[in-house]
């Protein structure tokens, strides 16, 4: 015994069908409304379908007609397409779809990427940038680009780059509401955060960078290490700015109110800590407390320092509320890549950039132009960035 299920537009043709394939001897047992015909779900009919059983010496027979009658069916179906003339539309718009792919699948082999995906993936690469971070700009390429855009490969290294920029967050320095203002520099030891505080009161205290000068002061808690303490004595000294060394939380908090009557801008320099040592972060954490919640505290990080340990130190040193990154030691490496994937992996934006050991020239804020600038490999187009990402300071250091 053999089930069958048959459709046709009325139920009298679904038994003249069922005759046809299985005989007389066909038994129909259930009879249901059912929508069929029509392409990708559009311009169905309605049609009746009945299932039912047939025995052995049916099914026999019917083995001989089927081929016959699926030939019919077929020929009956394209006779149908070429009737209606809506249906004949769609099915030659589908077909120039399937030859359209079938172009593409021929111009990209299957299992490799367009030619110039994977020179921009060597160029990411080339730059250090992530794995994390070139999946997202390849993912974003095989979607927003066509197989003719992609074989213009300058258009779109020149898209890749504004998306490169676009993903560079730069600190909006709001100035301060209350004087003085109390600006923190943390990072990793090595990182040169005691010549970035310098910088920063050479650029503010003798307007080095074209602002007004400031009445600013430096206060230093790196009594551990005598050479550092020595080294920001004697800048302070070169620059006429007081320098003040303090060695717990109540050294801290008496030092800032006693500066807090007549000065703008008090810089405090700090331990180099690893971002390891769980135990020495809490404990700097607790002493610059004294510097109040309105203090604005910057990480220091190094440009040559690797993607993992940067983001690392991204990490650990979030609970001194970080308002933003100084990227330092910019001139002594090409390659960016590690630097800009771990601030975006990481949410963060860049306030400062120091490229060399003078002070206070070798320091500016940041800007998308200066990173994208040092991309090795990209054609940069100078003109078109600078106008894609205006600076609206030129780098310069300005109190406002």
């Amino acid at each position: 015994m053999e089930y069958f299920t048959e459709q046709a537009q009325t139920h009298s043709e679904c038994l003249r069908k069922i005759r046809m394939k299985y005989g007389d001897g066909a038994r129909v047992l259930m009879q249901r409304s059912v929508r069929v015909g029509g392409v990708f779900g559009f311009f169905t009919k309605e049609a009746v379908e009945l299932s039912g059983v047939v025995g052995a010496d049916a099914t026999r027979n019917a083995a001989a007609k089927k081929p016959t009658d699926l030939e019919e069916e077929k020929k009956k179906f394209i006779s149908g397409l070429k009737a209606d003339p809506t249906l004949q539309l769609l099915v030659n718009e589908v077909r120039g779809l399937k030859e359209s792919i079938s172009a593409g699948a021929a111009a990209a082999p299957r299992g490799e990427d367009h030619g110039t995906i994977s020179r921009v993936r060597e160029l990411l690469n080339l730059n250090d940038f992530s794995a994390a971070y070139i999946r997202s700009v390849e993912e974003r390429m095989k979607k927003e680009f066509s197989l003719e855009q992609l074989n213009d490969f300058d258009a779109v290294q020149d898209t890749v780059i504004d998306w490169i920029g676009e993903s560079i967050r730069v600190y909006k320095d709001e100035g301060f509401q209350a004087r003085p203002r109390v600006m923190v520099l943390v990072g990793p030891t090595g990182v040169g955060k005691t010549t970035t505080i310098a910088k920063l009161a050479a650029a503010y205290g003798i307007g080095g960078a074209g602002s007004r000068p400031l009445n600013v002061r430096m206060i230093t808690i790196d009594n551990y290490r005598i050479a550092a303490k020595q080294q920001i004595e004697i800048y302070g000294h070169i620059m006429g700015i007081p320098v003040s060394c303090v060695e717990n939380f109540e050294d801290l908090r008496k030092t800032i109110a006693l500066y807090s009557q007549d000065v703008d801008l008090i810089l405090v320099d700090t331990i180099g800590k690893s971002p390891r040592d769980y135990m020495k972060l809490a404990e700097m954490k607790e002493l610059l407390s004294a510097c109040g919640n309105g203090a604005d505290v910057h990480l220091a990080v190094s440009a040559t320092t690797k993607s993992s340990d940067m983001r690392e130190a991204l990490q650990q040193f979030e609970p001194f509320n970080y308002r933003s990154v100084v990227v330092t030691k910019l001139d002594e490496t090409v390659r960016i890549g590690n630097v800009v994937s771990a601030l975006v992996e990481k949410g963060k934006s860049v306030s400062y950039v120091t490229d060399g050991q003078r002070v206070p020239q070798d320091i500016s804020r940041a800007s998308v132009v200066r990173f994208l600038l040092n991309l090795e490999g990209f054609r940069i187009d100078r003109r078109r960035v600078d106008e894609r990402f205006p600076q609206e300071t030129s780098g310069k250091i300005q109190w406002r």
